[in-house]
């Protein structure tokens, strides 16, 4: 190859080089959209293996998106439910990563409602159980009985626990529940199941 050749092929390359390393594009949030991301094993190792081991998938956890005080915030039920920054939630999740849902158009009315409902349930302890009650929270419940109070509706479809990949975290089950008890006709909705919901569109990443 010639000099004239070598340096053609270099000026085709290294910008496309030099473009390939920069940063990927980061989420844009919006106000209303459900975000969801992998915990930390150390938070709780077991539970959070049985989480996503059981519905083959990267989630579990996730919040909703607001908008206050000049900064992106979330809601979310973890230990109590709480709202943080968004930034900081992001910064938990296991190698900062975040998936991001959006509602379309015409759903987007409902969200203020649905936030002010899930504030009704700010402080309430985490539920190991995840049984659809009012005393204690988990985090997709907390999503999707906001949505609810606010359009009537679930989002999503409750699934059974023994619908789910539940056998090889019996133990865990079994450590929450009771030696030998397996309440396999539990309804709940998991992370899984919430951003499968027809009204989400994936938009980040």
């Amino acid at each position: 190859m010639n000099a004239r050749i070598l340096l053609l092929v270099l000026a085709l390359v290294l910008p496309a080089c030099s473009q390939s390393k920069k940063a990927a594009p980061a989420y844009q949030p919006q106000e209303g959209d459900f975000v969801f991301q992998s915990l930390p094993n150390p938070w709780g190792m077991d539970l959070v293996d049985a989480i996503e081991g059981s519905t083959g998938s990267p989630y579990s956890h996730c919040a909703m998106v607001f908008f206050r005080d000049g900064r992106w915030m979330v809601i979310e039920a973890i230990g109590p439910v709480q709202e943080i920054p968004l930034a900081q939630w992001i910064g938990r999740g296991r190698g900062k990563k975040v998936w991001a849902y959006r509602l379309g158009e015409a759903q987007r009315k409902h969200v203020p409602a649905a936030l002010a409902a899930m504030r009704l349930d700010l402080g309430k302890p985490y539920d190991p159980h995840y049984r659809f009650d009012n005393q204690a929270i988990y985090c997709s419940e907390l999503l999707w009985r906001g949505w609810k109070a606010a359009t009537g509706t679930g989002l999503g479809n409750p699934v059974k626990l023994g619908e789910l990949n539940w056998q090889p975290y019996r133990k865990v089950i079994e450590a929450i529940e009771g030696q030998g008890n397996l309440p396999l006709d539990r309804e709940m909705i998991t992370p899984r199941d919430l951003a499968a919901a027809k009204e989400l569109t994936q938009v980040f990443p």
